[in-house]
């Protein structure tokens, strides 16, 4: 990108369940058109962090602004308008099991836009299209797999043209090629889109294969411990627990395959 805008921007962020502290002085923004990821081990707080910066989950202290706008001081018109400009992929998906696929991709269409009814289903069929699920309208979630039910919650994420897309653990529970095929459809989103992508992942492949920019956080100091290029975290960084996060995953993947064989 020649020509970085910044949308999103974490300012001192602070967050507390009852008297636990759980995230502790979280800074950082996120550019126009990049792809930005959270990346940490289990009980760090990415989910967290992620739930706040959608807006779910209100900080003991510190700020989180969209193009400027604080979403906690919002008044509710101007924070339903920002919901608006962004989409959401969660863990499991989330796909209303009673509706089909279509369904649950007109879902936030008819919640948040007014229209034609009749251009309702075009719009859906050309989201399914978008991910690779032509066809698949009728079908209801418990009739596809579940690389396609990822794929279905990203068409319903898309379905609003949002500018920041976010993913909590897209590849999570998906064999290796089905993982690399969303991957590879992140990036397709991502360039012929232009729309933010903010990831929180774990998966080395995915954070190599995908990452712009990266922030790292440590559940012993609840705060981020780097940030930057994920591939130079991953080759140079001078903090141990960096460097044994990246060693970790392709140790026990390289012992995986020696057990195998």
């Amino acid at each position: 990108m020649s020509q970085h805008k910044e949308c999103l921007r974490v300012e001192n962020l602070v967050v507390e369940y009852k008297t636990e502290r759980v995230l502790n002085d979280i800074s950082f923004s996120v550019n126009r058109g990049e792809i930005f990821i959270i990346i940490g081990g289990s009980g760090s707080g990415k989910s967290t962090l992620l739930r706040h910066m959608i807006g779910l989950e209100i900080p003991f202290s510190g700020t989180i602004r969209i193009k400027d706008t604080d979403i906690f001081n919002a008044n509710e018109n101007i924070y339903m308008s920002i919901l608006k400009k962004m989409g959401v992929l969660f863990q499991n998906s989330a796909l209303i099991g009673s509706m089909t696929i279509g369904e649950n991709v007109a879902l936030p269409i008819t919640e948040h836009l007014t229209m034609n009814k009749e251009l309702i289903p075009v719009i859906v069929r050309m989201k399914l299209a978008m991910v690779g699920l032509e066809g698949f309208e009728q079908y209801l979630p418990s009739e596809i797999s579940g690389g396609m039910k990822k794929r279905a919650g990203l068409a319903r994420a898309m379905a609003l043209n949002p500018e920041i897309l976010f993913l909590d653990e897209p590849s999570s529970g998906l064999d290796p090629v089905t993982a690399a095929e969303i991957d590879a459809l992140i990036l397709h989103i991502n360039k012929t889109t232009g729309t933010t992508i903010i990831i929180v992942t774990h998966d080395l492949d995915s954070i190599n294969a995908l990452g712009d920019s990266a922030i790292m956080l440590d559940k012993i100091t609840k705060t981020i411990i780097a940030r930057g290029n994920p591939r130079e975290m991953k080759e140079s960084h001078e903090n141990p627990k960096v460097r044994r996060f990246f060693k970790r995953t392709a140790v026990s993947r390289q012992s995986d395959f020696r057990n195998s064989s």
